[in-house]
């Protein structure tokens, strides 16, 4: 028996974690990266239950390959330090079964690679077009050869080539008014229990400590896009440097080394919503399909919980009959669409709201922002959670005729 291949555009958390879910469904896969190795070097990336759950479906415990850390507590502050809300992650982890966890980007998605076959990974091979998505896809590289499959997972990004060639109709990314900066310093002497994120007016910054004695920095501004400093360490401490302890500390370790390990980036998110999250045998997901702010760290976690649907509604490809070359593809992407499509836009839609509130500049209104945050119990604030850290679901599925129950993690 032939198994299927599946073509995965991008070898980020989202294209991945793709990846080894259908390798783990018995399908054949092969991962087309741009990048011409594995990154060294980057930020880090907070895992939230809900995400920690869909990569238990598939055997993956993220804390065990990348090393995590969880801090004792989370919450918001004022640029003066005090907190306007703080909840004990001992009660999340009691509430939703597990804590967050924060790690190191470079090492999760070195963490994630190792999970799949050597030869499954090509990097330095850019994915240029798919050709009758409908049939039996041709996938076309700017390197070569092309390469047939049954199925495309585009995992290509922000920008997605794959998603404008589509969708040529659909308006694109919306600016959302703000840079960002991210960053990775060692201070283990600090001994920071907190993950933090910190409200001044038209500011942010947010602090995670990981797992080896690193904090997981960024900060965030309201900027024409495009506006960059020659300094970026400069900038950070023209900026912050006078915010609470323990953000001058750490910024005093911001780029000692290379001012190039300061990523800056323009936030974006998607415009609208895209009409479906497939076309022919071509699925989007994480940014490609929903680009989002990051206000609620949920982009990487709703990649995950992308990747994991998914695989889950897709054929197994180590089972004879299972009509890869017919239509339950088509069905079981048009099944993806239907289970993704609602939950992933309603939280793009709550993360650019979230971002306006933390980044409102004029002093009344963010004084009215901070005295609600404040006022707001911290129970009722995190249950306001509830829907992001316990909404992942793998969806009923057909096989043939067999109807495969829900599986619930956790």
């Amino acid at each position: 028996m032939t198994r299927p291949h599946a073509v995965v555009a991008g070898a980020g958390i989202g294209g991945l974690t793709a990846a080894i879910a259908l390798h783990r469904r018995g399908w054949r896969v092969t991962v087309c990266e741009r990048a011409p190795e594995p990154p060294t070097t980057g930020a880090g990336i907070g895992l939230a239950p809900n995400a920690l759950r869909a990569l238990d479906a598939i055997g993956v415990d993220a804390a065990r390959a990348a090393g995590s850390a969880v801090p004792a507590t989370m919450g918001v502050r004022r640029s003066d330090g005090r907190w306007l809300t703080r909840a004990e992650t001992s009660y999340m982890a009691a509430r939703y079964g597990m804590p967050p966890i924060a790690v190191p980007r470079p090492a999760f998605t070195a963490a994630l690679a190792a999970a799949l076959p050597p030869q499954a990974l090509c990097y330095g091979t850019t994915v240029t077009g798919v050709d009758d998505a409908a049939d039996r896809p041709t996938v076309r590289t700017a390197e070569g050869p092309d390469l047939r499959a049954d199925l495309v997972v585009a995992a290509d990004g922000i920008h997605s080539p794959l998603r404008r060639a589509h969708f040529p109709a659909h308006p694109g990314l919306h600016y959302l008014g703000e840079t960002a900066w991210r960053t990775l310093v060692h201070a283990p002497d600090l001994r920071i229990p907190s993950m933090s994120e910190t409200w001044g007016r038209g500011e942010r910054f947010g602090v995670t400590p990981l797992a080896d004695g690193r904090f997981y920095l960024y900060a965030t501004a309201l900027a024409p896009a495009g506006t960059r400093s020659a300094d970026p360490r400069a900038e950070l401490r023209h900026r912050f440097g006078s915010w609470h302890d323990p953000i001058p500390a750490l910024l005093d370790r911001v780029g000692r080394f290379d001012p190039a390990d300061v990523l800056q980036n323009d936030l974006y998110d998607l415009a609208a919503p895209l009409p479906r999250l497939h076309h022919g045998r071509i699925a989007w997901i994480g940014d490609a399909a929903h680009a989002m702010a990051p206000n609620l760290g949920q982009g990487g976690c709703q990649a995950i919980e992308d990747a994991v649907v998914l695989a889950h509604l897709l054929p197994a490809g180590d089972t004879a009959g299972t009509g890869h070359d017919g239509e339950a593809v088509p069905a079981a992407l048009a099944a993806y669409t239907a289970a993704r499509r609602a939950r992933t836009d309603a939280v793009r839609r709550r993360a650019r709201r979230v971002g306006r509130l933390g980044a409102l500049r004029n002093p009344l209104a963010a004084a009215a922002r901070d005295l609600a945050v404040r006022a707001t119990p911290n129970r009722l604030a995190l249950r306001g959670m509830d829907d992001l850290f316990n909404g992942f679901r793998l969806p009923d599925r057909t096989n043939g005729s067999r109807r495969e129950r829900r599986v619930t993690p956790g």
